[in-house]
């Protein structure tokens, strides 16, 4: 047996691919139904990472960090803390200013939270790719009736 290559392409058709095409839904038409996709985009993603950073960086934790180095300086000056013999004040600054750093941020995690919970509300966004379950007249219009066997599973 040899098999030659004529460069010609065959297309066979049959009378079942209409069907298979309307019972695929209206993603496999080409047409993408806009209350249907809830998926959370990376760019939506990365806006509020990014936010949630920057806030939580200016709003709590360097403020809270500068903070407790100022009390932790105000201490040592007026001498209710002693400052090392080896070291001086550097180690007792240092771990105030790590603490209130780590505060600070600890404490922006709820309002974060919220903020992706806020993502997961709008339309074009959510925790994962969603079919379309509501039926609208722009849906029934641009959406291929389905089979009635189809419906039923």
């Amino acid at each position: 047996m040899s098999s030659e290559t004529t460069g010609q392409t065959i297309t066979v058709k049959t009378g079942d691919e209409p069907a298979a095409e309307a019972a695929a839904g209206p993603e496999k038409a080409g047409w993408k139904c806009p209350m249907g996709d809830r998926h959370v985009h990376r760019e939506d993603l990365i806006k509020v990472w990014k936010e949630c950073h920057e806030e939580s960086f200016w709003y709590r934790a360097l403020p809270l960090s500068l903070g407790s180095m100022a009390v932790t300086g105000g201490l040592l000056y007026k001498g209710i803390w002693n400052s090392s013999k080896r070291f001086g004040p550097f180690p007792k600054l240092a771990v105030a200013g790590v603490v209130g750093f780590a505060v600070g941020k600890a404490s922006y995690v709820g309002t974060c939270r919220s903020k992706f919970q806020g993502l997961e509300g709008r339309p074009g966004s959510g925790p994962g790719h969603r079919s379309c379950h509501h039926v609208c007249e722009e849906c029934q219009k641009k959406a291929p009736a389905a089979p009635a066997e189809e419906e039923k599973s």
